[in-house]
């Protein structure tokens, strides 16, 4: 899964700067429609996939603060 995410990154930011250059060179308005389809398919697929990736098998009650958490903050300060 890591693999497909930096390669879909990778793909990602190549798009975008094909849609600059393309923007650019040749002042269409298909390098705005590129750069768009881009940055909607990094929000909207790319994003969801990386967040579940890296929260994969992790406890949010670990990452939240609630009065149990507070306490073992305090035990270990002292």
């Amino acid at each position: 899964m890591t693999n497909f995410l930096k390669i879909f990154f990778i793909a990602e930011i190549l798009s975008i700067v094909f849609g600059f250059y393309y923007k650019a060179n040749f002042q269409s308005k298909l390098g705005d429609k590129i750069i768009g389809f881009s940055v909607l398919i990094a929000v909207f697929i790319f994003m969801p996939l990386f967040l579940y990736n890296k929260w994969n098998g992790k406890k949010l009650k670990d990452y939240t603060l609630t009065r149990e958490n507070i306490k073992k903050i305090k035990k270990n300060k002292k």
